[in-house]
């Protein structure tokens, strides 16, 4: 099974589905994470506002965040291989993350939108 971490952008709860006007893109993403889990994942959340040290410890995360500031997130690692920046991925791309007998770093990559064109190379 693999481990899958969420390093989100700061939000005022841990999944972002709080407050008057919620991203309607959140509460999918989190109903994917729990299906990951169902599935026997490991699934870790961090969010910038409320666990800072957690992006401080992983020196990529701490890398990206010092030179693109928080516009890389969120980003999803997976098995400790950065798999996705700025954006949410879908159901059907974790699902190639966390499926492929293949290496994650020859897994597609999805960058701003979700959308993904062929790997490592996103449109």
């Amino acid at each position: 099974m693999k481990t899958i971490q969420v390093y989100d952008k700061p939000m005022c709860c841990s999944t972002g589905v709080c407050g008057p006007q919620v991203d309607p893109v959140l509460p999918r993403f989190a109903a994917d994470l729990d299906w990951l889990k169902s599935q026997g994942h490991q699934v870790e959340r961090f969010n910038l506002a409320q666990q800072p040290q957690a992006f401080i410890a992983n020196a990529e995360v701490h890398q990206l965040l010092a030179t693109q500031g928080t516009h890389c997130l969120p980003l999803i690692m997976v098995d400790g291989h950065i798999v996705s920046q700025r954006g949410y991925p879908s159901r059907e791309m974790l699902n190639l993350w966390t499926q492929s007998s293949a290496p994650t770093d020859a897994a597609p990559v999805v960058e701003q939108g979700g959308e993904c064109c062929g790997v490592k190379k996103c449109c």
